[in-house]
């Protein structure tokens, strides 16, 4: 859509056909995808279809709407708003210009009569879509297997399929200047709190972006503070997450377009629980739950820890460890921090690798390329063994977190707390555990302390960090 046409946008359709369809071939001025039907019903009025062909359903349209008119003229008497497969409830009026954009863009097909001050709207939809499926990057030993889709109205579909209730609420938006993507709020009415309601709503309406192309345009734009690298939305493909979430008294966002949806508030422990936690032996997923909280913690500290204890700290180690490190680094030419920082820097780039290329020799090349890298930096005396065994565990640590997002923050922050570590050791390590204490205590999830329930206390919340909570019930 041009911008000089905007302000006609929003006239009103006339009586004169020829005059509607020179403002609207105006509009969409280049789109050689959008087509302008010209015919005449049987009864000999003028008539203008207007679609667009990628996604409209030029098969049904010709069916349902052109053959009927031109043949019968079903679509146009006032006792018959359509013809027999076209939903009556689904046709609306369409009065002005920028509501006949809107709805040809939508994928409808719009129906101009001459001597009608009004146009129809025909939902005949075909949006590439495809089958729910189990997300690749949330797969499950024990849980659903269903995932949301790029279609906006099957992802809504899958939530209202678990939650059977009037109390579930969707309300849409339109966000994007030029993308108009649909962004669906979902929450559970007398569960969520309606001043929570009242302030996502108002974050939406100050979106003042040009496309949303994935939902973390729509994220950066609502959260309380975008500079964080902690996240403050979840982002998940998974229906059940969702509605599990939902039953707390969140909220989510759906976005057309992406299978991932938005959850907030959100906590830190939020992001280090998996719904797989309610769905197996309550006794193994508090063990684990607590090997995932230690795990975390290592994946941050484990490596400036070990820079700092050999750097500064070397009595702290039993002796017979002390040697066997100290053989192991006895031919090695830079010192504790520069080796952390090649190891790490090359797992990373390692691991980002293996995400960006193809699926089928991803993961080979992500393996094998440890294995030959670590083995040749050993042999060739650049990188000791316990390092790459702290580097091994700190990645082994950084994959059993639940949430990706959760764990870029701690990928990002070991580097500055390694570095912290090789020039002040421990104290260095106190002191960016202390910085990074003290950001969690000031974020906010629309609202919300990051860190609560564990501060500020909440006993009620708080056991179902420590513990695993029975299934809800009245």
């Amino acid at each position: 859509m041009n911008t000089a046409s905007e302000a006609e946008q929003e006239t009103q359709l006339t009586r004169r056909l020829a005059e509607n369809g020179q403002v609207l071939r105006g509009v969409f001025a280049g789109c050689e995808d959008v087509v302008f039907h010209s015919f005449q019903t049987i009864h000999r009025t003028s008539a203008l279809c207007v679609y667009c062909t990628g996604l409209c359903n030029t098969e049904r349209l010709e069916q349902q709407l052109l053959a009927p008119l031109e043949q019968t003229g079903l679509a146009v008497e006032p006792a018959v708003e359509g013809s027999a497969e076209v939903p009556v409830a689904s046709i609306h009026q369409i009065r002005t210009v920028g509501q006949a954009v809107t709805a040809i863009l939508d994928g409808e097909a719009v129906l101009l009569l001459d001597g009608q001050a009004s146009g129809k709207g025909y939902p005949l939809y075909k949006v590439p879509t495809r089958t729910p499926e189990e997300p690749a990057a949330e797969s499950t030993v024990r849980g659903a297997r269903d995932g949301f889709t790029e279609a906006l109205a099957t992802n809504q579909s899958l939530l209202r399929m678990r939650l059977k209730t009037p109390a579930l609420k969707l309300h849409s938006n339109t966000i994007g200047e030029y993308s108009h993507t649909k962004v669906t709020l979902v929450y559970v009415e007398g569960i969520i709190q309606p001043g929570l309601v009242t302030e996502v709503n108002k974050r939406l309406s100050r979106l003042n972006i040009k496309d949303v192309l994935e939902s973390q345009y729509i994220e950066q734009g609502i959260i309380d503070q975008p500079f964080s690298p902690f996240p403050q939305m979840i982002a998940t493909e998974r229906p059940d997450v969702v509605v599990s979430n939902l039953l707390e008294g969140r909220f989510a966002l759906l976005i057309d377009g992406t299978p991932f949806s938005l959850i907030a508030p959100v906590n830190m422990f939020s992001m280090l629980q998996s719904p797989e936690d309610y769905y197996e032996n309550i006794y193994m997923s508090i063990f684990v739950r607590w090997l995932r909280y230690i795990f975390y913690a290592l994946s941050l500290l484990l490596p400036s820890a070990y820079v700092a204890i050999t750097t500064f700290h070397q009595e702290m180690i039993p002796t017979v460890l002390l040697l066997s490190i100290a053989r192991a680094r006895e031919e090695i030419p830079f010192p504790a921090l520069v080796e952390a920082l090649i190891m790490e820097i090359a797992f990373e780039a390692l691991r980002e690798a293996g995400v960006r290329l193809p699926k089928q020799i991803g993961s080979a090349v992500s393996i094998v390329g440890a294995l030959i890298i670590g083995q040749a930096a050993t042999t060739a005396g650049i990188v000791s063994a316990p390092m790459i065994i702290i580097v091994a565990i700190t990645g082994i640590a950084s994959f059993m977190v639940p949430r990706y997002s959760a764990s870029i923050a701690t990928r990002l922050l070991r580097f500055p707390m390694m570095i912290l570590a090789g020039t002040m050791g421990l104290i260095g390590v106190m002191l960016g555990i202390i910085l990074v204490v003290i950001h969690l205590s000031s974020l906010r999830s629309f609202g919300r302390p990051y860190l609560s329930p564990a501060a500020p206390t909440f006993s009620k919340g708080l056991k179902d960090v420590l513990w695993i909570s029975q299934p809800r019930s009245k």
